[in-house]
């Protein structure tokens, strides 16, 4: 059961690296407020045209990034705004710690 476990949590690991390797994601990820506030608050056409993309596009970027659970919305201030999950970064930034002190050469 450990070991399932174990798979599950590289698994959300892995889709959580995949989501912020995009240049894109990265971009938006470092406009996103940390927190909701109506004062910060970023809504799509906000980030699309901060970025420079459609909102379609950039619809698209913040739905991979809310499914890998690395940022969050909220219908707030008349809009759905969206926010970065510091805590998931946090773990993330560890996972990766972890791996790379870990014997990689498989031997």
């Amino acid at each position: 059961m450990q070991s399932e476990e174990a798979d599950i949590e590289m698994e959300t690991m892995a889709r959580q690296f995949w989501a912020i390797g995009d240049p894109v994601r990265l971009r938006i990820l470092r406009m996103l407020p940390s927190e909701p506030s109506c004062e910060q608050a970023c809504n799509v056409s906000k980030i699309a045209e901060r970025i420079g993309l459609s909102q379609p596009s950039t619809s698209h970027h913040l739905r991979v990034l809310r499914q890998a659970g690395i940022i969050t919305n909220k219908k707030m201030c008349r809009d759905m705004i969206y926010w970065v999950r510091p805590e998931v970064l946090s773990e993330l930034q560890a996972e990766l710690a972890s791996v790379l002190e870990g014997d990689v050469s498989g031997g």
